[in-house]
């Protein structure tokens, strides 16, 4: 997601809503941190990547000592640990930055399980995980997050799933950590709640990104998290750079900051190093796209949508000249059938795993919004504000009289909001619901990126309805609402569902996280949302749930 709105008007953010929910619980106090400062593990324990006989388990020690340092690591059946069902050992040095992962095999389908580790010692706190099921399964539920900005805010969001039983896991998609300096975005109230970044500057280097991800699992809402169900994670563009493609990003400048691809590939060697990932190709570990299936329910699909395949986006600002916005040119561009956003490889494996699914539903979990979100230009390119463009047409739908000049405005076609998404990769995703279509799944995408709240119909370009889209708004960047407060972010929402015809749900000015549960008969979405991130102390509002049912007659958002 872009960070700075403001740099030009043609920013994507710019044209986003917001619809309110309610239902006040009670408030809620930011717990203490889950385990000692000075301990060896400091930085928690975490889980991910759960298959059925198998999970990857993670600790990082902090080892006053150079050299390396023996971490065994055990795995119950139960919380005391009086029924260990594997054990084994590791080494943490500082090629690793002294983090650890264990792939522990052969263990048994569907099954809770009990982690911990010892070094030097002295004993973890201990981690819940568990496997995936095979057969029958009547549901599973799934907590979705994107987007947590350390200096912008509290981590309510995670300390909230990190206490429900009922979750089976939770699925990160991207933004896990933001690359920005310290003062740089969303940082105006980070030194007072004492979340400054580290480290000071802009990463750039292998040491920078490992010292930020430092600083974030150090966050004791993210190590309760971690702790308590394994993550199945994705990167987006912040792990890296703002708005990355794959030879670039919006936010490097090869000349001051050196080359671009030693830059990702430090902040990949971060990311698989501090997050609970299986890197089946260590060769390439840029090929994060991967599978898991939940028993005949629900096949997992996580892709990257962001690093390894995606061409440079489009932007209006070069299609604007002397003659005005050149139209042809931008539709040609628009529909050039060499365009990726996934790329050749990843989306024959995408075809692949959908062709061999048995499953009730193909679920993609992937970074960037899906839906179609074609909004009136003058308002895509900054020409008029959303209540200006409401009151013209209002004055239109009631007969009342228009000059010359509004005409004009009204007349103007609507056109793609966001060309990061995959609204400026038109033929790429017709190619995706396209293979969804022909296998006849029912497809669910789940999206983040955005710091908002979004349900979408997803219909191929002959108007067929193939799926739908459920997005997560952020757990601590700002929303809409930070960058246009003269609008009401309510009425925003309102009137843009009304625009956007597959459009059906928003919420651009509230940070939370989203359950998504599937049963055979149904999958749904449940927004829930917190009052503020900016104090340990806040209330959960209880947001809509949306879902949608199986068979081509249905696949549609539905209350």
């Amino acid at each position: 997601m872009s960070s700075n709105p403001i740099r030009n008007v043609f920013s994507r953010r710019d044209f986003m809503r917001g619809l309110g929910a309610g239902l006040l619980a009670t408030a809620v106090i930011r717990p203490a941190q889950v385990w000692a400062a000075d301990s060896l593990f400091r930085h928690g324990v975490a889980s991910g990547d759960p298959l059925a006989d198998r999970v990857i388990i993670w600790t990082r020690v902090t080892s006053a000592t150079p050299g390396s340092v023996a971490v065994t690591w055990e795995v119950a059946l139960d919380a005391a640990f009086q029924r260990v069902i594997r054990r084994g050992r590791v080494l943490a040095n500082a090629d690793g930055d002294y983090t650890v992962k264990a792939d522990v095999l052969g263990l048994p389908a569907n099954t809770r399980l009990h982690y911990r580790f010892r070094a030097n010692g002295e004993l973890s706190p201990a981690g819940r995980t568990r496997t995936l099921p095979v057969g029958s399964v009547e549901q599973i539920k799934l907590a979705v997050f994107s987007c947590s900005n350390y200096p912008a805010g509290y981590f309510h969001a995670y300390a909230e799933v990190a206490g429900q039983d009922d979750v089976f896991a939770s699925v990160h998609l991207g933004d896990y950590i933001y690359e920005y300096g310290r003062n740089g975005y969303a940082s105006g109230d980070a030194a007072a709640m004492g979340r400054q970044v580290d480290p000071a500057g802009e990463l750039l280097l292998l040491n920078d990104y490992r010292r930020r991800y430092a600083q974030y699992r150090t966050d004791p809402d993210l190590q309760a998290l971690h702790a308590a169900m394994p993550m199945i994670a994705v990167w987006d563009d912040h792990e890296i750079s703002n708005d990355t493609w794959k030879d670039g990003a919006e936010n490097h400048d090869d000349a001051s900051e050196g080359d671009f691809s030693a830059r990702r590939a430090a902040a990949i060697r971060a990311y698989h190093e501090w997050l609970p990932t299986r890197v089946a190709d260590t060769a390439h570990p840029e090929k994060i796209y991967r599978g898991f299936q939940f028993g005949d329910l629900l096949s997992l699909h996580m892709l990257d949508t962001r690093v390894i395949g995606r061409d440079l986006q489009l932007d209006y600002a070069d299609y604007f000249g002397a003659g005005g916005f050149d139209s042809a040119r931008f539709t040609a561009d628009m529909g050039d059938t060499s365009r990726q956003l996934m790329g050749v490889e990843q989306t024959y494996w995408l075809q692949q795993r959908m062709a061999m699914s048995n499953t009730t539903w193909d679920v993609l979990g992937q970074q960037v919004l899906m839906g179609r979100m074609n909004i009136p230009a003058p308002l895509v390119l900054g020409q008029i504000s959303f209540t200006n463009y409401s009151t013209l047409v209002y004055k239109y739908q009631n007969g009342l009289p228009l000059t010359a000049q509004e005409q004009a405005v009204l007349a103007q076609p609507a056109i793609p909001y966001n060309l990061d998404a995959w609204d400026g990769y038109a033929v790429a995703r017709e190619t995706v619901l396209g293979m969804a279509k022909a296998f006849g799944k029912n497809l669910v995408v789940l999206s983040g990126d955005t710091h908002n709240a979004w349900a979408s119909d997803l219909d191929d370009y002959t108007g067929a309805a193939v799926g739908v889209e459920f997005a997560t708004t952020s757990v601590s960047s700002p929303g809409l609402e930070e960058y246009f407060p003269s609008e009401n972010p309510v009425a925003v929402a309102a009137g843009l569902t009304q625009i956007i015809g597959p459009l059906k749900y928003a919420n651009t000015h509230q940070r939370g996280y989203m359950l998504v549960t599937a049963t055979h008969e149904e999958c749904s979405a449940e927004w829930r949302y917190v009052s503020t991130v900016k104090s340990p102390a806040y209330t959960v509002i209880q947001g809509p749930t949306l879902r949608t049912l199986p068979g081509a007659g249905n696949r549609r958002v539905i209350a």
